[in-house]
């Protein structure tokens, strides 16, 4: 194969599809999938694209989206994600993506927590990321390489040249004039979460090797409405929707107690229920659910398919059901530090988007549905920087092919300890206490024989944990417990 590109492309989720969506036909693109390529966010995205409905609405949706992040979030940022997000909408649409309709032919909005009006746009009932992510490989134009593990960046005087690989179980260098980093968050490092199988913090923690600022990374956010009593590794999403629509949260005895936290109840942001429902069960030891009767279960089949459809194969009778829940971890507000066209300010010729990017538009924690549209608007910006840099000159620099060891023999059990360890002391709610021990043994493992891939997520782990332990006040999605008592 050939091994020098004009971009490079990792991931091949919505901020990386829609970038190559938006370079030339004739500029040399490859895009690297480190699986098969709808094993990304994207594709499980339920909810839909926050978007303002008109040109009023875009004040209010900068509002909300401020008031959700809780005082972190950059204003230009916000400014360009609810301004531009309506056009890279209508450029979508135009391309011949469909969203949903009603029966004249208008679009269909929808409400999620802490919006002030309906204005989430959706496909295929719950399968917009599903529709989205299809469409957008359908719309490819430039080759993917399946089944990529990026093992490190190929930098040297603050310059990237490119990517070392492994695949097809060989060792290679990849070469381009500009990479691009959207590979998503860091779900895998937490024991209960929604992500893709894929999503492993890799590129965060070889940013880390490399000296590249990550930021926010204490910003974690924790969905509050998870099914996670089964064995699978990825929980069954359950989405902001159906309380944007109507479905409780109650307990065993049919208590709607979050009222008793913030007297927007369901429609909180999603930190203030995650961290209540959290409370809740330690303080009471009951059961927590998601109560879904409000539906009739026609409108239900349609409007929630996916969910329906996985539910029912569990075992549950929706919208009969009520469903045990549990926050899980679900999104990074915290990542690899860039300027608002998606440049890492501190290595030329290296862009980032997507979740793996922090340009602090989510603040401390992201408003519902403001991701897809964050890849919709980032990633024009980034085509954009790169179509008018492409032409500047880059020197040829050889680097070596050589990787220590990927992977060793005791890496799962470690792997696995680093999971529950990060759930269970930089998760929903943190102590000092727990963070310190839990900082001690994540660097007492990164001292162990441990295999390169390991070491990356163990590298954003600590940068979760210390970032914990710097913001000493809750803010957002961090929520710190004071005194000695854990």
């Amino acid at each position: 194969m050939k091994f020098k590109y004009d971009v490079l492309v990792i991931g091949a989720g919505i901020a990386g599809l829609h970038t190559v969506l938006n370079l030339e036909k004739d500029c040399d693109v490859l895009v690297l999938a480190k699986d098969y390529a709808w094993e990304c966010n994207t594709f499980y995205a339920q909810g839909g694209v926050a978007v303002a409905v008109d040109e009023e609405d875009i004040s209010y949706h900068i509002k909300d989206t401020l008031h959700a992040g809780a005082g972190l979030c950059d204003e230009g940022a916000v400014d360009i994600l609810c301004h531009e997000g309506p056009q890279a909408i209508k450029e979508f649409i135009k391309h011949g993506f469909e969203f949903d309709k009603d029966r004249a032919g208008n679009l269909l909005y929808t409400k999620e927590a802490a919006h002030s009006r309906n204005r989430i746009l959706h496909a295929g009932g719950d399968a917009t990321g599903r529709y989205i992510h299809q469409f957008l490989m359908d719309k490819l134009k430039f080759p993917i390489l399946y089944n990529t593990q990026v093992t490190d960046l190929l930098t040297e005087d603050s310059i990237c040249y490119g990517v070392r690989v492994f695949h097809n179980n060989e060792i290679f260098n990849i070469y381009a004039k500009k990479i691009v980093i959207a590979s998503g968050g860091v779900g895998s490092v937490y024991e209960y979460h929604t992500n893709a199988r894929t999503i492993s913090s890799d590129m965060q923690g070889i940013c880390v090797a490399h000296n590249i600022p990550l930021r926010d990374m204490e910003m974690m956010q924790f969905h509050p409405t998870v099914f996670v009593e089964d064995d699978a590794v990825r929980k069954q999403l359950l989405s902001e929707s159906l309380r944007g629509e109507g479905a409780k949260i109650v307990d065993e005895d049919g208590v709607r107690f979050l009222f008793d936290y913030d007297d927007r109840g369901e429609l909180s942001p999603r930190n203030i229920v995650s961290q209540a429902i959290f409370d809740y069960k330690l303080k009471t030891n009951k059961k927590v659910f998601l109560d879904l009767n409000n539906f009739e279960e026609g409108f239900f089949m349609k409007r929630f398919p996916s969910i329906y459809f996985n539910m029912n194969n569990i075992g549950y009778n929706l919208p009969f059901d009520l469903i045990p829940i549990s926050p899980a971890f679900h999104y990074a507000m915290g990542g690899i530090k860039s300027d608002l066209f998606g440049r890492v300010e501190s290595v030329d010729s290296l862009y980032v988007v997507g979740e793996a990017a922090n340009t602090r538009v989510h603040g401390a924690n992201r408003l519902a549905s403001n991701s897809l549209l964050e890849g919709f608007v980032f990633s024009k910006r980034v085509a954009q920087d790169i179509k008018l840099s492409l032409k500047e000159k880059k020197k040829n620099v050889d680097f070596d092919e050589i990787e220590p060891s990927l992977i060793k023999p005791s890496d799962k059990n470690l792997k696995n300890e680093l999971r529950d360890l990060m759930w269970n002391s930089a998760g929903i709610i943190r102590h000092k206490k727990k963070l310190q021990v839990a900082l001690g043994r994540v660097e007492e493992m990164l001292e162990s024989p441990i295999g390169k891939l390991l070491r990356l997520r163990l590298l954003s782990s600590r940068e979760i944990i210390k970032s914990a332990l710097n913001r000493k006040e809750s803010l957002g999605a961090h929520y710190i417990i004071k005194g000695d008592n854990i």
